[in-house]
């Protein structure tokens, strides 16, 4: 039996990942998390095969959450279940330690057949998202934005989403005031200006959709 733990901030996605997995006779819900936080500390008390990651969870998230796994269990196989297909987003993850990716429109059976390959000791990428991985992954002459930390790339996603300072603040755990200073950080390293050429940017280079 293949003992999961899902870590997603939305109870109804843990609600049907936990229904998907009834459907199986191989794989078991032992455990589950609201906020990234939660994460490390649950891990720790329950024994686990595989955890099952998204990407954006209040708290300590994304890169930040995998390393923090990995550091803690460096055998853990996770899989990042999300809705971003960006290969920037996908590369960066998987750079932090995720073994397996797939976002949250894939079909049923992709999402079981990486749980079994991941639990097997494999590695999994969504068929669907190969090409991004491959044509946007980083080389000497890759776009600016790979110079960024990770918590800057995070933040210029969530601006050129729409978010403000103190959304983003709110939905990481962090002050406005950090926030502030990862913004102006990363727009003196692309050489932008306002908020609208934050977004033009991140358009333009796949990082969102318009």
């Amino acid at each position: 039996m293949i003992s999961i733990f899902i870590a997603d901030d939305h109870a109804i996605v843990r609600s049907g990942l936990k229904q998907i997995v009834a459907t199986t006779t191989d794989i078991a819900v032992v455990g589950e998390a609201a906020h990234g936080s939660e994460v490390v500390d649950k891990l720790r008390a329950c024994r686990v095969d595989l955890l099952l990651l998204d990407m954006t969870m209040p708290g300590i998230s994304g890169v930040d959450l995998i390393r923090r796994v990995r550091a803690e269990q460096p055998t853990l196989p996770i899989l990042v279940l999300s809705i971003h297909n960006e290969g920037q987003v996908v590369s960066r993850a998987l750079r932090a330690g995720a073994t397996g990716y797939v976002t949250k429109d894939s079909d049923l059976e992709v999402l079981l057949a990486a749980i079994r390959k991941l639990a097997a000791g494999g590695r999994f990428i969504d068929p669907k998202l190969v090409d991004a991985i491959v044509f946007d992954s980083p080389s000497s002459d890759g776009p600016p934005h790979e110079i960024l930390s990770d918590r800057e790339f995070q933040v210029l996603q969530m601006l050129a989403a729409g978010n403000s300072i103190n959304d983003i603040a709110d939905a990481l755990s962090l002050s406005a005031k950090t926030i502030s200073t990862h913004k102006m950080r990363l727009m003196q390293k692309l050489g932008l200006n306002n908020n609208s050429e934050v977004i033009r940017y991140a358009v333009r280079h796949g990082l969102v959709t318009e």
